[in-house]
């Protein structure tokens, strides 16, 4: 056994996740990338034996094929979608056509689906909406009202007063604040993150989970499976448990090839008591606070909220949690009241985003922002990979006279999503959107703010990922102290990057043009 990371506090007990190229390859993990590639290779296989089979009756594949695409056309999907559909079905009518009614099955999340819908109403009115609250924020924001209520619709999402909001500009800053906020916990955490990974960061917040389990402290850790796949082993949540931490895995890996991959937990959550609650974009690796360099800098943003608002981000925790639970405990952790933030202004609404219900808050909340905006929208994204909808939405703002700056990474994470999003890059331009990449590194940070009054800060990214296939969350601000501090780290930001203009479009290199080119016709799958 070795130590996990270089400090005077460190925890001794469990192995890294992964050990090397043999390791990986005769673990549990070799194992199920061997027997995915195999069910791939036998479902392809008969796929291309329907699709040899059916040229002898090109009757009845015209006619197939005239079916689905009217189908297509006639269904709900995003229209961008609906383009790469038919590209498939219209090229390899069967293979496309089995493939589409295959994704579109949710195989591996039938279960999942139906007991999240169950579980959400169950608790549709386990937080109350504060009808003095809401009326408030009607004679004062209408706007924000109105999207209030239409949040509302998707959960328990309720909009608070007398929450104090912290805004953290970088990794640093948030990790620092979350160990101090550990250490005062006395009747539970809850931690749900997408990614978590053994090093500085995780091993100081073990070392304070550790002990507090030890007091009696109620903690629960849960991450989403592709750890397993890059950082931790599959063993882990026994590790933890051995330390008195009750883990679980969203979704983990399993060798069945299956739509349970599509659908990832991509949210960042820790409660502390039912009274402090952070929400951002940072998970728990030390790329996240700039011990480890990735891709350059890391530029990251969270929130802390202390205050009533805190309650709807355990009741979300508590929501994934229970989905493999008989009686989940809803009651006992929504009863913690935490104080009232007499001095705080303005309304904080934290709010999550479920790909299994049709409804896409995420997106939806974005294009609001974007719709009523009358100055400006400054936002942040790592990712640029938009369906038609949220171009046109950036694109009639900026055209209606609204400044829209986008701030997206200047070294990138993956190759494929920076080229699909430089393939946005011209007509947003000639919309009047600015676009500008961080030169120092990647940009992580999910931040939208708005004409000075409202912001969202959380784990949203403007990628087909986020805002159609992950459980998402955000917290939603209005009027809040804080939000002055959000536009003045996007000012200071966007003074370290460089402007892309029309010219820079054009002397982009060739192959990330034809990267881009190519990945258009299947964004919406990526």
């Amino acid at each position: 056994m070795r130590k996990i990371y270089d400090g005077s506090r460190g925890i001794r007990l469990l192995k890294k996740g992964q050990n090397g190229l043999i390791h990986a390859v005769f673990s549990r993990l070799g194992l199920i990338v061997l027997l995915l590639a195999l069910q791939t290779a036998v479902l392809f296989g008969v796929f291309r034996w329907f699709e040899g089979f059916l040229p002898h009756i090109m009757g009845g594949r015209a006619l197939f094929t005239a079916g689905m695409v009217l189908y297509l056309l006639n269904s709900r999907l995003d229209p961008t979608a609906k383009i790469t559909w038919l590209i498939f079905i219209m090229l390899l009518p069967v293979f496309g056509s089995l493939l589409f009614w295959y994704t579109q099955s949710n195989i591996g999340h039938r279960a999942v689906k139906a007991r999240l819908s169950q579980l959400t109403e169950q608790t549709r009115e386990s937080i109350p909406q504060s009808r003095a609250v809401l009326d408030n924020l009607a004679a004062e924001y209408p706007g924000a009202a109105s999207l209030a209520r239409y949040i509302r619709r998707s959960g328990c999402y309720p909009v608070f007063d007398r929450t104090a909001v912290t805004y953290f500009p970088t990794g640093e800053e948030k990790w620092e604040e979350m160990l101090r906020q550990l250490e005062t916990a006395e009747h539970f955490i809850f931690l749900e993150y997408f990614i978590v990974d053994e090093g500085v960061m995780w091993g100081e917040v073990l070392e304070i989970l550790v002990k507090k389990a030890a007091a009696g402290v109620d903690v629960r850790v849960m991450y989403d499976g592709t750890c397993e796949f890059s950082t931790l082993p599959h063993g882990y949540p026994k590790l933890l448990r051995d330390l008195g931490i009750r883990c679980k895995v969203f979704a983990p890996a399993a060798p069945f090839v299956s739509t349970h991959y599509n659908y990832r937990d991509h949210r960042k959550i820790l409660v502390i008591d039912g009274r402090v609650a952070f929400n951002g974009g940072v998970n728990l690796a030390d790329e996240y606070i700039n011990h480890i360099v990735k891709h350059g800098h890391w530029k990251d943003t969270a929130v802390m909220l202390r205050g009533e608002a805190v309650k709807s981000f355990t009741l979300m925790f508590l929501q994934m949690w229970g989905i493999g639970e008989r009686e989940p405990e809803f009651e006992k952790f929504l009863s913690f009241r935490a104080e009232p933030q007499e001095g705080a202004g303005g309304y904080v609404l934290p709010y999550g985003d479920c790909p299994l219900d049709g409804d896409k808050v995420g997106e939806r909340v974005y294009m609001d922002l974007l719709n009523r905006a009358r100055r400006y929208v400054h936002i942040m994204s790592p990712y640029l990979i938009l369906d038609g909808e949220m171009e046109t939405a950036l694109r009639f703002a900026a055209e209606r006279g609204v400044e829209v700056v986008l701030i997206l990474p200047g070294i990138p994470d993956k190759p494929a999503p920076y080229a699909l999003a430089k393939t946005h890059y011209a007509a947003l331009l000639d919309s009047g959107v600015r676009i500008c990449e961080y030169t120092p590194g990647f940009v992580h940070a999910k931040m939208f703010v708005c004409d000075g009054r409202e912001a969202v800060v959380g784990t949203i990214n403007l990628d087909y990922r986020s805002l159609y296939h992950h459980f998402e969350c955000a917290t939603y601000l209005c009027g809040t102290d804080c939000i002055p501090e959000i536009e003045a780290d996007f000012q200071a930001t966007l003074a370290k990057c460089r402007q892309v203009t029309r010219e820079s479009v054009r002397q982009e290199k060739w192959p990330v043009k034809l990267m881009g080119f190519v990945l258009k016709t299947i964004a919406p799958l990526l």
